[in-house]
């Protein structure tokens, strides 16, 4: 009889952070859906055994329907990471769908010099279904974290990222776009980090790589801001019960196409009376894909004379949280404007 074959050593220790969502949604007798702890969810998902990885678990209390998550959920998500970072090798959020987006964003800027994987992912069916697809978000999202270059031995993707349906993707790069199928997320303007088939296939001249440093975790945020999206018809007494909210410190103003808006008048004086008040306002475009282009066709020409900022290519999710951060720095006006128009975390393709 030959000898029993003593388990490896894990190759990786991952801290699994849930915070709620429907990956960790379950239906009770009454076939109501409900929250369960994550023991209930190794028992439903006996594969995770099969990970050569030790994987433990924490959460941030009772779990958060992503529509009320805030943003001391995320200083809190940021706060942990850095507790425990030099205790595991990568970190898996699950988090919910809705504000996944947001939450990966907001992650990016605040976990500054980020060395290892922040993974979030989730799911769009309950792991209780029989037709989920929690297991293979998960169990991907895991071996993501845990991921290692076969060559030098470095941590493969050190950034945080969004896993869903076979795509890592930036976090900061990653948008919400279906709420019926498996492919909920995209990234337009930036390819996949990897993709998930018979075996992981990673995108290394993609992946951001930063000189070594320590973590600093970010424990400010300024949410002294807003969104106002253009249409036609909008009026100056709509526009001006936004920009002049008191103590407002920045708007995200998605504008037309290439950042394009109207020349009225009132238009005009409306942004031109918010910067003089010291509100940052950042240009970002409504399509999904493509960059801002000030000054590109004459409706957007005189945003730069006005102060406007432009956004490049950056998202609405990516836009509104790298305000709350930059904004939290507490900089000089011109410094505050030169980080807006920066690169900071790979959210923008400067060219």
């Amino acid at each position: 009889m030959p000898p029993a074959t003593l388990p490896s050593a894990p190759e990786a220790a991952i801290l699994v952070i849930y915070t709620g969502g429907t990956v960790g949604m379950a239906y009770n007798r009454r076939g109501e859906l409900v929250p369960m702890n994550f023991e209930q969810i190794r028992k439903k998902m006996p594969e995770l055994r099969q990970l050569n990885m030790r994987v433990e678990v924490t959460n941030l209390g009772e779990p958060i329907d992503s529509s009320n998550v805030t943003v001391q959920d995320w200083l809190r998500l940021a706060a942990l990471i850095e507790e425990n970072y030099a205790r595991y090798d990568g970190f898996v959020v699950l988090h919910g769908t809705d504000t996944m987006a947001y939450s990966a964003a907001a992650l990016s800027f605040l976990l500054e010099n980020l060395g290892k994987a922040v993974v979030f992912t989730g799911a769009q069916v309950p792991v209780g279904r029989i037709r989920t697809d929690a297991r293979r978000n998960l169990v991907t999202a895991l071996e993501m974290a845990a991921a290692r270059h076969p060559m030098a031995g470095a941590v493969r993707v050190p950034e945080v990222c969004v896993f869903f349906n076979d795509l890592l993707i930036r976090g900061n790069r990653a948008k919400k776009v279906e709420s019926q199928q498996y492919n909920a997320f995209r990234s337009e303007n930036y390819p996949p980090l990897a993709r998930a088939g018979i075996e992981l296939d990673f995108n290394d001249k993609q992946i951001r790589r930063l000189p070594s440093a320590p973590l600093h975790a970010h424990q400010r945020l300024d949410d002294q801001v807003t969104i106002l999206r253009l249409f036609p018809g909008l009026t100056e007494r709509m526009m001006r019960a936004q920009l002049d909210a008191e103590e407002l410190r920045g708007c995200v103003l998605e504008t037309y196409g290439s950042g394009n808006a109207p020349t009225a008048p009132w238009f005009l004086r409306c942004l031109r009376e918010a910067t003089d008040r010291g509100v940052h306002l950042l240009n970002v475009s409504q399509c999904e894909e493509g960059r801002v282009l000030q000054g590109r066709y004459e409706t957007s020409a005189y945003f730069r004379e006005l102060g406007v900022l432009g956004g490049d290519d950056i998202t609405v999710e990516a836009a509104i949280a790298k305000l709350m951060f930059v904004l939290g720095l507490r900089q000089n006006p011109a410094e505050t404007r030169r980080l807006l128009t920066q690169d900071l975390r790979g959210e923008i393709t400067i060219i």
